[in-house]
């Protein structure tokens, strides 16, 4: 794809992206991620990804007073995945980086399951130390090969019974450190260079004005409609890509 094309696919992704976001409050990499996956690699996907979830999540993190609780509690979870993208380093440019456009997409089919089945478990007080320390290593194994943070974690953050608005800010906090700490392993892999730059400026503003619309039409539209019909398209997404994969696979 051509360099103007191609910007338009960005802008275009991130649009809807960031109104996701702005809707159900989460959701940038997931979608943008699995559509950019179409037109090029995991790897650089991410790579153009990293500028405006970083900074839509800092955002996020600061929109909130439940920070010093939250880091008190999650700070296990946050190091976990930051070992587990560790180590992984090097799985989206290494010999398995083919592999990375299946792995998103069984992981994206995996995601939207999760929330429309509403599963849930819980998690005491006692123990959510030591198992938000193995979620986050698996968390950070598969974000360092797909780019998307939100599982185990997301699911992780409700069974420790986090209120609404505790949840958002925690989901900003905590997707800020996973985010930086795959940037880390992009720059050492050499994907995240100055030709992202301006790919990466026009998706931090489309995500922004997505994000501004999603959360303006989120108090006239049912969340809960929306987000249905948003995981399930996640599903469609996530069966293409990891169909479409295999099936280039076979012909190399």
């Amino acid at each position: 794809m051509s360099f103007e094309p191609l910007l338009l696919l960005i802008a275009a992704v991130f649009m809807l992206a960031g109104f996701v976001k702005g809707v159900i409050g989460l959701g940038l990499p997931t979608v943008s991620m699995g559509l950019l996956a179409v037109a090029m690699p995991p790897g650089q996907a991410l790579a153009i990804v990293i500028l405006p979830a970083v900074v839509t999540n800092i955002w996020q993190t600061f929109a909130g007073p439940h920070l010093r609780d939250i880091i008190r509690r999650l700070w296990p979870l946050m190091a976990g995945t930051i070992v587990g993208i560790r180590l992984n380093a090097g799985a989206l440019s290494g010999p398995t980086a083919r592999y990375g456009s299946i792995a998103l997409g069984v992981l994206l089919v995996i995601y939207a399951i999760v929330g429309l089945s509403r599963f849930a478990f819980e998690v005491t007080r006692r123990d959510e130390k030591w198992v938000g320390g193995l979620v986050g290593i698996v968390t950070g194994l598969i974000a360092a090969a797909t780019g998307v943070q939100v599982l185990p974690s997301m699911p992780f953050m409700q069974a420790i019974g986090m209120e609404k608005d505790e949840l958002v800010q925690a989901l900003g906090v905590f997707f800020t450190v996973a985010t930086l700490a795959l940037a880390f392993n992009l720059t050492a892999a050499g994907l995240l260079k100055a030709s992202t730059a301006l790919p990466g400026a026009i998706a931090m503003a489309c995500a922004f004005a997505g994000m501004f619309i999603g959360q303006a039409i989120r108090l006239r539209l049912p969340a809960d409609a929306f987000r249905r019909w948003f995981l399930v398209a996640m599903i469609v997404l996530g069966v293409y890509l990891a169909a479409s994969a295999i099936l280039e696979l076979q012909r190399a």
